[in-house]
C-alpha cells in the first residue's frame, strides 16, 4: 500500500512539473510573438527556426523561469539588439516618422490629388 501511495505522489509531481513546463512554454511563445527575429526580419521570434531565434527563445525561457517580468526580458533584448527587435517600437522622437510617416504621406497624396482636380476644373 505505501508503494502505491508513493507511486501516485510521484506521478502527480511529474504531471505538475509537465503542466508548469507547458505554461512556461506558452508564456515564452506569447512573448516571442511580440518580438522580431533579427535574422529573418519578417518573422516573429516565435515563428522563426533560425539558430539565433531558437537560442533566444531558450534564453527567454530561462529568464522567465528565474522570475524576470516580460518587460525585463524585452528591455534585455532591446539593450542587445535595439528597438528593431520590438514589433511595436516605442513612441519617441526618433520613431515619430515610423509612426506618423504613413499618415503624413496619405495627407500629402490627397492634397496633391485635390489640387490637381481643382486645376483641371
Amino acid at each position: 500500500m505505501p508503494e502505491r501511495v508513493l507511486a501516485l505522489l510521484l506521478l502527480a509531481a511529474c504531471c505538475a512539473a509537465g503542466a508548469a513546463d507547458a505554461d512556461l512554454d506558452a508564456h515564452v511563445l506569447r512573448l516571442a510573438a511580440q518580438l522580431r527575429c533579427v535574422v529573418c526580419q519578417n518573422q516573429t521570434l516565435a515563428d522563426s527556426q533560425a539558430d539565433l531565434a531558437v537560442d533566444l527563445r531558450r534564453q527567454i525561457g530561462e529568464q522567465l523561469r528565474a522570475g524576470a517580468s516580460d518587460a525585463a526580458v524585452k528591455d534585455w533584448l532591446v539593450r542587445r539588439y535595439g528597438d528593431f527587435v520590438l514589433y511595436e517600437p516605442p513612441l519617441q522622437p526618433r520613431t515619430w516618422l515610423l509612426w506618423f510617416g504613413p499618415a503624413i504621406l496619405l495627407v500629402a497624396v490627397v492634397a496633391v490629388l485635390v489640387r490637381n482636380r481643382r486645376q483641371q476644373a
